[in-house]
């Protein structure tokens, strides 16, 4: 199968613009493209497909695809580069459409940017059906030509980055249990030299004192786990790494304070943040980009049993201060509180954690962007810069003292892990409560609960878990890199 872009007409009712791989094949089919296009009505609407078949002996079938208008550019209203966000979507839909039609092999278009073309193939035929009997037919997409093949492969990588962490997620939480997850991780950085990784017992947890995790992993009969990696790319290993950390609950009952039953099975995606920062770290790594890379996940269960936290009680953490979980379903921050105490032991750079946070965080903002919260400018701008290029955007939400304090107005104990205004502001209540366990001058807590899952919204992903922003994670510590090469 071959998939070609056309860009929309600048006047209404003009003629489509081919790319130029549209244009040479054209050519090679003696304008039959051009003319059947021109009888098959108006022009071809942003993301939309045609499907010719017999057009060439080499391609069974051409799809060609709507990328909008020409050039766009970045939309500051949208906080992306409607260039590359065309391209990935109208990709994704042309291949899909060689799917359906199961012919195993699909050249792509680059389209004028390579790499989001790449992105756009990757992502849209990504599916999990591991445990189906029936699956998708299995489509190999490449390159149609070979002008761009570096920038291809640089999006083949991103992508596969955010499929890695998709398919952390979406796979059953008896599956990907906190030990499975590391392994998984582990088996994936094997071929490369100059990483190290580090499986951590609960033997070792216990030995760091990490008392707010434990006290998470207890209720359930699954082990925890803390996974550390060490990605050594910088040009001396002894440069200051750049620090990510990410939630690894594996399954989120809510603990005692059990969740509603509808819907629970998604939380075995709530090991969200985890996914996202090993999958960014397998890209970075296979990218070699110059930098060092440390990956810190706290891995476990949040469970109701015997010997689950209870609301009420108090848990002191890593750096001593004590906590009193009033609510068992504020897990994640206890996990995240130890493991930031810990990250500041390498002299970050920066130190960024992201996490399936909160619900009041996808009530603030929904599926459109990562609520990013941070003590400084100068990591908030890299963030938002590699936003724009990979389309996964990120928001900026406010650290006021306004709501440290209601997370340290607390009865028995230094911190509450819930704001005593209970929902309201609650992802900055959050936000807040991590604050606590920093010193870094540098450091970023994304919040990814709003943008865990897809439904329809971002229409070069199918419809499950998103793994999002695995991309814009990858594009920041490429920048990083390129800050540090210069």
């Amino acid at each position: 199968g071959l998939v070609l872009g056309i860009y929309s007409s600048e006047k209404d009712g003009g003629a489509a613009q081919f790319t130029s791989a549209g244009d040479a094949f054209d050519r090679l089919v003696s304008g039959k493209l051009r003319e059947l296009l021109s009888v098959c009505g108006p022009s071809l609407k942003k993301g939309k497909t045609r499907i010719f078949h017999g057009l060439h002996q080499d391609f069974l079938s051409v799809v060609v695809v709507g990328l909008g208008k020409k050039n766009a550019g970045v939309n500051d209203q949208e906080n992306w580069n409607e260039d590359k966000e065309n391209i990935r979507a109208a990709v994704a839909a042309g291949c899909r459409q060689i799917q359906d039609l199961e012919i195993p092999c699909v050249e792509v278009d680059p389209c004028g940017d390579a790499q989001a073309a790449a992105e756009g193939a990757v992502l849209g035929l990504h599916e999990y059906n591991d445990l189906k009997q029936k699956k998708k037919p299995v489509v190999t997409p490449q390159l149609h030509g070979s002008a761009e093949s570096e920038a291809w492969q640089k999006g083949v990588i991103y992508a596969e980055g955010q499929n890695l962490a998709r398919y952390l997620m979406e796979a059953p939480a008896n599956y990907i249990t906190p030990i499975k997850f590391a392994e998984h991780i582990e088996q994936k950085l094997r071929s490369f030299s100059n990483v190290k990784v580090h499986i951590r017992p609960e033997s070792w947890i216990a030995t760091q004192q990490m008392g707010a995790f434990l006290s998470v992993a207890k209720g359930s009969a699954e082990p925890p786990i803390f996974l550390e990696i060490h990605y050594l790319g910088g040009a001396n290993t002894n440069d200051p790494p750049l620090v990510f950390v990410g939630k690894g609950v594996t399954f989120d009952s809510g603990g005692i304070s059990l969740k509603p039953s509808s819907g629970m099975d998604a939380m075995r995606a709530d090991m969200g943040g985890a996914a996202t920062v090993c999958s960014a770290i397998v890209a970075a790594a296979a990218l070699n980009l110059p930098l060092n890379i440390i990956g810190l996940a706290p891995l476990c269960e949040n469970m109701p049993s015997g010997k689950a936290n209870k609301p009420g009680d108090v848990v002191r953490a890593k750096n001593g201060k004590t906590i009193q979980v009033d609510n068992t379903d504020a897990e994640g921050r206890l996990l995240l509180a130890d493991a930031l105490c810990y990250a500041h032991n390498f002299n970050a750079r920066a130190i960024v954690n992201a996490a399936t946070l909160t619900g009041a965080m996808d009530v603030a903002l929904g599926s459109a962007a990562t609520g990013v919260f941070t003590n400084s400018s100068w990591l908030w701008t890299h963030l938002y810069e590699a936003s724009i290029m990979t389309g996964d955007r990120v928001w900026r939400m406010p650290l006021f003292e306004h709501y440290t304090k209601q997370v340290t107005d607390c009865p028995l104990a230094d911190l509450s892990n819930i704001g005593k205004y209970s929902r309201a502001g609650g992802a900055c209540t959050a936000a807040a409560f991590l604050k606590e366990f920093v010193t870094a001058s540098h450091w970023a807590h994304l919040d990814i609960a709003g943008v865990m899952s897809n439904k329809d919204e971002v229409p070069y992903l199918r419809k499950g878990m998103a793994g999002r922003p695995t991309r814009t994670l990858v594009e920041f510590a490429a920048r990083l890199s390129q800050d540090s090469h210069n």
